[in-house]
């Protein structure tokens, strides 16, 4: 079963168990993978693969961390609570990443392979790593990484 398919019949599982907050995420997750197969120029009864509902799992994780820092800053706990919730059932469907010590180690295998990084190409090189662990490691965390690496 597709990714895709997953979370339509989660859909089913979290209305049985009245679920709202995860009925309301999984229900948004599935509507925007059907906004990206029109986008895409497809039926929106065609299917996404596992790795483009990943981006649009992806997309929706970045949306809700930005709405719970700007929420943080307005002083709104209250939906900054609601948007952590929601967080975390999204981040379920995500694979494992990869730890700040495992990107280290895997930066500086890389860094020994192309030669020493000076500051001025610190960013070229976080593009690097970024194509190498695409959906393996948070983009942040590569650029600490990075910064730790180049100082």
């Amino acid at each position: 079963m597709t990714l895709h398919q997953t979370l339509k019949e989660q859909i089913k599982e979290a209305m049985k168990a009245h679920e709202a907050t995860r009925l309301s995420v999984l229900r948004g997750l599935v509507s925007s993978c059907t906004n990206e197969l029109v986008a895409m120029k497809k039926l929106p009864t065609d299917e996404l693969t596992d790795d483009e509902v990943l981006n649009v799992i992806r997309r929706a994780v970045k949306q809700r961390k930005d709405s719970i820092e700007q929420f943080t800053k307005g002083n709104r706990e209250d939906l900054a609570t609601s948007e952590k919730a929601e967080l975390l059932i999204l981040e379920r469907y995500l694979p494992q990443m990869m730890s700040e010590d495992e990107v280290m180690t895997f930066a500086k295998n890389k860094m020994i392979e192309l030669g020493d990084i000076d500051k001025s190409k610190s960013g070229m090189f976080v593009g690097i790593l970024m194509k190498e662990l695409k959906g393996k490691a948070d983009g942040d965390t590569v650029k600490a990484v990075v910064d730790k690496l180049s100082s």
